[in-house]
């Protein structure tokens, strides 16, 4: 066995896993190589820890960290429910997290966008764990220079596109400005989960909790779908989508939520989408209990790195009724 463990360094190869102790070795994402070298790379998943732009309770700076640490078990065994070890066909790497200056406020931004710029200059799909939402402005931008408006798929309790000045760094604010600039594409963009108000819709498409309550998992599906259609999607899913039963670790936490298997169904159905780019925010370890709230989030990401895996013709082996 000596071959074996702390692939998160020893590992030379984005594809393919060893056995590991769940409860030892070196942490990554599903532990994932730590690498920036992207050349035949498929995805990097890239952590970014910031959080001063909150409105409520900080700490999840601390997110990338948490998610990373409750990524081990998913990273064991055969992927539910397709029966496929996504990284047979799937090259994945760490990249590790942006390098950010939290004391000089104005250049958070342009750090988060020329790191994202990098690697998907690259042809390589980039996979972000926050860190705030205002993280997702942007990455947003990045991927816009890139593919053209997008169409953004936001799971999220709030709509974070309440009124700004177009300068103030804030995690409620940057989808209002992502859309005023053209980032988002808000005809073909879609809010899921949102029980806040706001005045304005500002062009999207709402599915509140309680409409996904009434209507189901699969109308709700159905929605998001056809309002994309094959525009290039950019998913962004603020933890607080769920239930504060399901995600207690997070700033701003709101009940009369999802549950994560509704959350983990959604992920799961987006494989006939363009998908360009995924992130995950919000995850504030301080506030966590047992896990739970990471464990959520890895259990997201991994989903998406699944349905990336299943588009790029993995083969299933499921068992059973699903």
């Amino acid at each position: 066995m000596t071959q074996f463990g702390d692939q998160a360094f020893r590992k030379t190869s984005p594809k393919g896993r060893w056995p590991e102790m769940t409860y030892g070795g070196a942490l990554s994402f599903l532990r994932r190589v730590y690498s920036r070298d992207l050349d035949d790379v498929d995805v990097a998943v890239m952590g970014i820890p910031f959080d001063n732009a909150v409105t409520y309770r900080p700490g999840c700076r601390l997110g990338p960290r948490a998610v990373r640490g409750a990524s081990v078990q998913l990273a064991e065994l055969k992927a539910f429910p397709w029966g496929m070890d996504p990284f047979d066909t799937l090259n994945v790497v760490d990249y590790g997290d942006v390098a950010l200056d939290p004391h000089h406020p104005d250049t958070i931004a342009r750090a988060i966008q020329t790191a994202a710029a990098e690697i998907i200059a690259t042809d390589t799909m980039l996979v972000s764990i926050g860190g705030d939402h205002s993280i997702s402005y942007p990455l947003l931008k990045a991927h816009a220079d890139r593919h053209g408006p997008i169409a953004l798929l936001q799971f999220d309790a709030h709509c974070d596109t309440w009124p700004d000045d177009g300068q103030t760094i804030d995690h409620g604010t940057m989808f209002a400005r992502a859309a005023r600039e053209g980032v988002i594409d808000v005809a073909k963009s879609t809010q899921v989960g949102l029980r806040t108000y706001n005045d304005s819709d500002h062009g999207f498409e709402i599915l509140s909790s309680p409409w996904i309550h009434r209507n189901g998992i699969q109308k709700t599906i159905d929605v998001f779908k056809a309002r994309a259609g094959a525009a290039p999607v950019y998913v962004s899913f603020d933890i607080d989508m769920l239930d504060p039963a399901y995600a207690p670790g997070t700033g701003t936490p709101v009940p009369g939520g999802v549950a994560s298997w509704q959350a983990l169904e959604f992920i799961r159905s987006l494989t006939d989408l363009n998908l360009i780019g995924m992130d995950l925010v919000e995850v504030s370890p301080p506030f966590d209990h047992s896990e739970v709230t990471a464990l959520a989030a890895a259990h997201l990401v991994h989903d998406f790195l699944c349905v990336l895996a299943q588009k790029s013709g993995a083969k299933e082996n499921k068992i059973g009724k699903l």
